[in-house]
């Protein structure tokens, strides 16, 4: 396993200062965060930006495991929707374009709605996630779907229902355990369920919970890292592990992401120790 940091914990800071920091720290990958508000918004960058950004991962020697696109595929105007699609697509190519290798970076999104919902926005989500997996997979892009806590798509077996009903090789899940911590489901139960569809990850700290919980950074909490990095070991996973700062955190008045980062860095480089897990 390696271990990663995502520029969502970075939302203002220039892409080359971050990279820096973090290749400095001794992060091995960076996911790279597009969506709106962000200072690599997708829409920001052109063919020469996209080169450049590139160049600075070559520079640094790191990896650019996945992108953060993070949209819903449930918004009830037909417009926004078509523009939130077009927008992930947009982000499938992005991949493509900043690939390193044979293997591009994976695209990871949420999915919207509400958990009460399921049932009713189900059959609507396996319609349009597949339709936007066969973009993906036509780019060689794996579309990456995060369960999230309050989401229609909160639980393993929802994200599980619905791969199998898509079922694409390029479908997988961006794996986050915090939002399953939070509603009361152990590291053991989830990681047993989703490790082995999982294609990227990001870990926090957190205490409570849901609805009154609260996200951390990692070192924070209580979280038992080195517990869950040994079930993620036995379960074969052999990919990211991804620190993602959550925008709880970034609304704090004394917010510092390059301070953040560092508190991340040492406790999982911490936790990859004491857990025996050999990264890289």
């Amino acid at each position: 396993m390696k271990l990663g940091y995502s520029t969502w914990g970075m939302p203002k800071v220039p892409i080359d200062r971050a990279l820096a920091h973090l290749a400095g720290l001794g992060f091995e990958g960076v996911e790279l965060t597009v969506i709106p508000g962000y200072a690599t918004e997708l829409s920001t960058l052109h063919v020469a930006e996209r080169r450049r950004i590139r160049e600075l991962y070559r520079q640094q020697g790191l990896d650019l495991p996945a992108i953060a696109a993070h949209t819903t595929f449930l918004e009830a105007d037909a417009e926004r929707h078509r523009s939130n699609m077009d927008r992930l697509a947009g982000a499938v190519d992005l991949a493509a374009d900043l690939a390193q290798g044979p293997t591009p970076p994976a695209v990871d999104t949420t999915l919207g709605g509400r958990p009460d919902e399921w049932e009713t926005v189900r059959d609507r989500l396996v319609e349009r996630v597949g339709e936007m997996t066969r973009r993906a997979g036509a780019r060689g892009v794996t579309l990456a779907l995060e369960p999230h806590v309050g989401a229609s798509v909160d639980r393993p077996d929802r994200v599980l229902w619905l791969m199998e009903r898509v079922n694409s090789p390029y479908l997988k899940v961006n794996f986050d355990i915090s939002h399953f911590d939070v509603i009361g489901m152990g590291i053991e139960e989830t990681v047993s369920a989703l490790a082995p569809h999982s294609v990227h990850t990001h870990v926090k700290d957190q205490r409570g919970r849901a609805p009154d919980h609260e996200f951390l950074i990692p070192g924070e909490g209580t979280f038992d890292y080195v517990r869950y990095l040994k079930a993620m070991a036995a379960a074969g996973y052999k990919d990211y592990i991804t620190v993602e700062v959550s925008v709880m955190v970034q609304r704090r008045p004394d917010y510092d992401p390059f301070a953040a980062a560092d508190l991340s860095c040492r406790t999982l480089s911490t936790a990859f120790e004491k857990a025996g897990v050999k990264r890289g």
